[in-house]
């Protein structure tokens, strides 16, 4: 396989990805992703922005949390995010440690 048939193949994994997560399952909480897979939407989004940023084009956390969800990040929890219960917020805190490093 040629190296821009895969480029492409992988562009179209990450949009079927991002569709599944955004379209198909809005119920499934980006705490739940963290704790069980090690990252969640605002790790794609984050990974998204740092690809832009690797090829010089500015792009803020949030402006590629806005690419990512479709509309502002704000608007995506106040529709889609519900309250976590202490046990899932402290297996988080484990989680974002282990997985992207400092403090949530």
């Amino acid at each position: 396989m040629d190296d821009q048939t895969r480029i492409e193949l992988e562009a179209a994994a990450f949009r079927a990805l991002r569709h599944h997560l955004i379209d198909k399952r809005p119920d499934v909480q980006n705490i739940d992703l963290m704790n069980l897979g090690g990252f969640c939407r605002n790790c794609l989004s984050r990974w998204y922005q740092e690809a832009a940023n690797d090829r010089g084009i500015e792009m803020s956390k949030e402006a590629a949390r806005e690419v990512f969800y479709g509309m502002p990040y704000d608007d995506w929890k106040a529709a889609h995010q519900t309250e976590a219960d202490a046990e899932k917020q402290a297996a988080f805190k484990v989680a974002f440690r282990e997985n992207v490093g400092g403090k949530p």
